[in-house]
């Protein structure tokens, strides 16, 4: 099935993090593959927020390669931002495939930097920047 969340601006940010998290069902491995400055960490951290993730927590793990979000006592979200990675040794130097077997929560940039080596179960969304700058966020399940 098809799905597709139009956001006009960032004032709709919100309550499109809410829809893609209620539309996503139990997944925990989503890859967001756009382009620079698409609104990855944007909606990344839409998403956190609408989880219940303090805003000061939030940021980019552009140079750590992956940031931990601690919510709900017990649950957690894996930040990755494979921009970065020139080898895939690098991920799993980072101790990728213990993160994504955690059960928790994985939203991945830069996913296409890692493809050989995302499970099957990842859901693969794109963010799409379209000609009057507005984004539609779209996956398939």
């Amino acid at each position: 099935m098809k799905h597709s969340i139009h956001i006009k601006d960032i004032t709709e940010l919100a309550n499109a993090a809410k829809q893609f998290l209620s539309e996503i069902g139990d997944k925990k491995i989503i890859a967001f593959y756009a382009s620079m400055g698409a609104g990855k960490t944007t909606f990344t951290s839409a998403l956190c927020k609408e989880l219940g993730v303090s805003e000061d927590a939030i940021s980019s793990p552009t140079f750590a390669i992956v940031n931990e979000y601690k919510y709900d006592k017990t649950k957690y979200i894996y930040h990755f931002d494979f921009y970065r990675i020139n080898k895939i040794s690098e991920a799993l130097d980072i101790g990728f495939y213990d993160y994504i077997d955690s059960e928790q929560l994985c939203i991945i940039e830069w996913p296409e930097n890692i493809e050989e080596i995302l499970p099957e179960e990842c859901l693969k969304v794109n963010i799409i920047v379209k000609e009057d700058l507005s984004r539609s966020i779209e996956w398939e399940d």
